[in-house]
């Protein structure tokens, strides 16, 4: 079958590698009929985060059909229609029952200390074969497979298996409540959820801070206001626009690829010796290939900012990732102004079921974010068009059993994302915003 398949940092190829089997009573084996490019991805080709083996196959968000089941599965069936969490989890230890799938004590087989297991990660996280792949082998299955209603399709549920839960709980540890004023720093996909799932905990305002237009451009479209910080001081900005306070709530939706700034006011405060040795802690090899794999010049940039644009006893949620190698945190600060800050893994297990009930009360459509829909055969140039930031590629999916364009089918799919290409504006008409509505308190 065919995989996207890591060789090395900055060397990602499209494999034929063998199929994969039952190897434990409780695994699965499904088709998928959708997988998807993650910005985490990005961090392993990149080499900002390190530990990658030869030959894992990348990609940890999937959806598609059960075709085999272990016998100790017993809440599905051959046929099933599923979406897959990213992280791994065995629903029976202390952490699984309480929640927290992502600190599962079994599903790593590092022990239970290693962290959190999921597909297509470094070897401290299994490693377990990942999603970008026509079929792939689903550990404790019985817990790590949601089934999909019929009326949620592959392009709502691809969102369901990482990013959407994800930036759902970014803005639940933000402790986002009525009429909250929300940052989101970083607009790519998770930074787009996180600007959603604000809006449905309640946000009064949200501040969505980027430097990409088109990223900027979905931002708004959510009713988001934004912040170019090429253009404009990101605190400085936040400072004026709440009357000198600050934000109630700050998310870090970047992580150790964030970018400092190159022009404007912010590039004034900018500590270029203290961010060449971030880089050079957090990735000692990268190989950086014409203007592909290039680590984020600014670590800790994205944690600076939120942390100066909080007010007073306000809450920083952290879920970009962030490498054991990254040190670096304005602590001082944090801990004058009386800041709380969550941060984490994403339960992915426990946030699916919550979410696929709102998509289906239609309060929130996370197809939206989707900007192109590629076959598998297409899948090293679109990790390149979406780790060079091209416009308009913000969230990619990919469909592992359309190898090439056969029929009418697949060319009116792909002639529509021929225009998605050139920007968002067929994405998210003007006249058709994002629909997203506070929930209703009893």
């Amino acid at each position: 079958m065919k995989a996207v398949v890591f060789h090395d940092i900055g060397d990602i190829r499209l494999d034929d590698v063998p199929e994969p089997r039952i190897e434990a009573p409780t695994d699965a084996i499904v088709r998928l009929t959708a997988s998807a490019i993650c910005g985490t991805d990005l961090h392993f080709v990149r080499g900002t985060v390190s530990g990658m083996r030869k030959g894992t196959i990348l990609g940890h968000e999937g959806v598609g059909i059960v075709e085999e089941l272990g016998p100790d599965v017993r809440n599905l069936q051959i046929g099933d229609r599923v979406v897959i969490p990213s992280t791994i989890a065995c629903g029976n230890c202390a952490y699984c029952r309480a929640g927290y799938f992502a600190q599962c004590d079994v599903a790593n087989p590092n022990g239970k200390e290693a962290g959190t297991a999921f597909y297509g990660g470094p070897s401290t996280t299994g490693p377990f074969h990942g999603l970008q792949a026509e079929k792939a082998r689903i550990p404790f299955a019985n817990i790590g497979l949601v089934k999909l209603p019929s009326e949620i399709s592959d392009d709502q549920a691809i969102l369901l298996s990482d990013i959407f839960p994800t930036g759902y709980f970014g803005a639940e540890m933000a402790e986002v409540t009525n009429g909250d004023t929300v940052a989101v720093f970083g607009c790519g996909p998770v930074g787009q959820f996180a600007i959603a799932s604000a809006k449905l905990l309640g946000a009064g305002r949200v501040f969505a801070i980027d430097k990409y237009p088109d990223r900027l451009k979905m931002a708004r479209q959510q009713g988001a206001e934004t912040i170019d910080f090429e253009r404009e001081d990101p605190v400085e900005t936040l400072l004026r626009l709440t009357g000198g306070i600050g934000v109630d709530r700050a998310i870090d939706a970047v992580g150790i690829d964030a970018e400092h700034a190159h022009c404007g006011s912010a590039a004034e405060h900018t500590d270029m010796r203290h961010f060449r040795g971030e880089v050079a802690e957090s990735a000692p090899v990268s190989r950086p290939l014409g203007e592909n794999w290039h680590p984020g010049d600014g670590p800790s940039q994205a944690l600076e900012w939120a942390v100066n644009g909080l007010a007073k006893a306000g809450t920083l949620s952290i879920i970009g990732v962030y490498p054991p190698t990254a040190r670096t945190f304005p602590i001082g600060v944090a801990m004058n102004k009386n800041l709380t800050i969550n941060m984490g893994n994403c339960h992915h297990r426990k946030y699916i079921p919550r979410l696929i009930e709102l998509i289906l009360a239609r309060r929130f459509d996370p197809a939206t974010v989707l900007t192109q829909i590629k076959p598998m055969n297409d899948a090293i140039a679109a990790f390149q068009a979406f780790d060079r930031r091209e416009n308009g590629w913000i969230k990619v999916e990919l469909h592992p059993q359309m190898q090439v364009t056969t029929g009418k089918g697949d060319e009116e799919r792909l002639d529509e994302e021929k225009l998605l290409d050139e920007g968002i504006e067929e994405s998210f008409p003007a006249s058709d915003p994002v629909s997203v509505a506070a929930p209703r308190r009893s």
